[in-house]
């Protein structure tokens, strides 16, 4: 019974996003609490709003481009342009001032200029459109992919925290259930530790039966220690998920316990079936498939920058010169670009090639998947049917034992039995009715995995 109690509380957990199969508007609530609430997903929600907004910086790459660009330098020594402009021309100068008597040809001096510009301002706005860029256009298309496999990303997460959920409020309940039996398996050997005290007053039975007994109650107490500590964890995992104190209450549903839960035949179709809609609803399929278009995405990009320029106009308008006065200073200048790069080896060849072999991975990773998820499907299926069975099994082995415990329980109060015959009937009670209770709840965790793996909500 040791292996069963350990193996009772200790189940895995994981995720799934139907919960209509199971009925408790309890679950449904706490389902939602996590939906809205759950760190990851805040993250996640987070990662799709970044996303919008690089949808909307590629956008605004198809505008044009406006910048102030005021520059104002100072400049002390450097490299001068030096030329005897004043010793070629005034000695003409004043020969020809001479010849006219007049000054009209004044004495020029020398240059000796200062290559870098000193007191030099140039405040402009320049502008700048682009006609024609593949890169812009693909670079959008991308980015929109990319926020769709974000948001496929975030359900199949969603998905997770409601599976999690699920099976941990199920175990929840079951050791709800278990407390109930371990109870009233205690009443049942307290009430056996009294019988036996009226035997030894009675001097039928010597003392050493009374301390067997409450050996018997002693361990029992044990387990229900040991079950009140799985309790807790499990409420805290399931606070943990909906991102709430760990020791918050957790509302026990009540209709749940008596949930009638079918044996024989399914909540669902055929196993073909369940297949196919898992292949059409699953998101990581999903996911993948925008990753593959993507892709796809990516190769046309680097075909086009293999074939197509890339065309601009812009321009310059503002003031420059010495000083700022801006006093006949003004100036406009037009611009048209092209760019195209015409030979760098191999690359443009090499990176359409690398784009394709990418697409290539995903089509395989696609291919993987799908086997994957039939697989899950096949396997969550069978072991569906098999706690269907177990359950069956269980409920008859509960009323054997029980049948069989009133038989030995009646023995021994006449006398008719020893004393290890009735432990062993308790302990085979115990231990039915456990296997009961894990084998109903086992059902419930087994079809939410077969409605997970299925995509029964997706």
């Amino acid at each position: 019974m040791k292996k069963l109690f350990t193996y009772l509380f200790f189940a895995s957990f994981g995720a799934f996003a139907q919960t209509s199969r199971i009925l408790s508007p309890v679950l449904e609530s706490y389902i939602q609490e996590g939906l809205k609430q759950n760190l990851a997903l805040k993250q996640e929600r987070l990662e799709i709003l970044k996303s919008d907004e690089n949808i909307t910086q590629a956008k605004a790459n198809f505008m044009p481009k406006v910048t102030f660009n005021p520059i104002y330098s100072f400049a002390a020594g450097g490299r001068k342009l030096a030329f005897p402009i004043g010793d070629l021309l005034n000695p003409v100068y004043s020969t020809l001032n001479q010849l006219t008597k007049t000054n009209n040809f004044p004495q020029v001096e020398n240059v000796n200029q200062q290559l870098a510009p000193n007191n030099f301002h140039d405040t402009k706005l320049s502008f700048q459109y682009p006609i024609f860029n593949t890169d812009i256009r693909y670079n959008l298309l991308m980015q929109r992919d990319l926020l769709s496999a974000q948001e496929a990303k975030k359900r199949v997460l969603e998905n997770e925290i409601c599976y999690s959920i699920t099976t941990a409020y199920l175990q929840y309940m079951q050791t709800l259930e278990a407390q109930k039996i371990f109870d009233a398996s205690r009443k049942l050997l307290t009430d056996f530790v009294k019988l036996n005290e009226k035997l030894v007053s009675n001097n039928v039975a010597t003392k050493d039966i009374i301390y067997s007994a409450e050996y018997e109650v002693s361990k029992l107490d044990q387990q229900v220690a040991v079950l009140d500590k799985n309790r807790q964890s499990v409420q805290a995992f399931l606070n943990y998920v909906m991102n709430r104190d760990f020791y918050t209450e957790i509302v026990a549903d009540t209709n749940l316990v008596n949930y009638a839960i079918p044996t024989t035949g399914g909540w669902r179709s055929t196993l073909a079936q369940i297949k196919e809609d898992a292949l059409a609803h699953r998101q990581e399929l999903s996911q993948l498939r925008t990753n593959i278009k993507l892709s796809e995405t990516a190769i046309k990009l680097q075909e086009m920058n293999a074939i197509r320029p890339q065309v601009f106009v812009g321009g310059n308008m503002g003031f420059q010169g010495f000083g700022y006065t801006f006093k006949n200073q003004a100036y406009l200048i037009g611009q048209i670009g092209l760019s195209w790069d015409l030979y760098h080896g191999y690359e443009k060849k090499s990176k359409i090639q690398q784009a394709k072999i990418q697409k290539s991975i995903l089509d395989t990773k696609l291919e993987e998947v799908q086997k994957q998820i039939k697989l899950q499907v096949s396997q969550a299926y069978f072991e569906l049917e098999a706690a269907k069975k177990s359950l069956t099994m269980a409920k008859d082995g509960t009323t054997k034992a029980e049948k069989y415990f009133k038989i030995v329980e009646s023995r021994y109060r006449n006398g008719q039995a020893i004393m290890i015959e009735y432990l062993r009937a308790s302990n085979e009670i115990i231990t039915a009715r456990l296997q009961e209770s894990l084998a109903k709840y086992d059902v419930l965790i087994k079809q939410a995995a077969l409605d997970k793996v299925g995509a029964v909500s997706q």
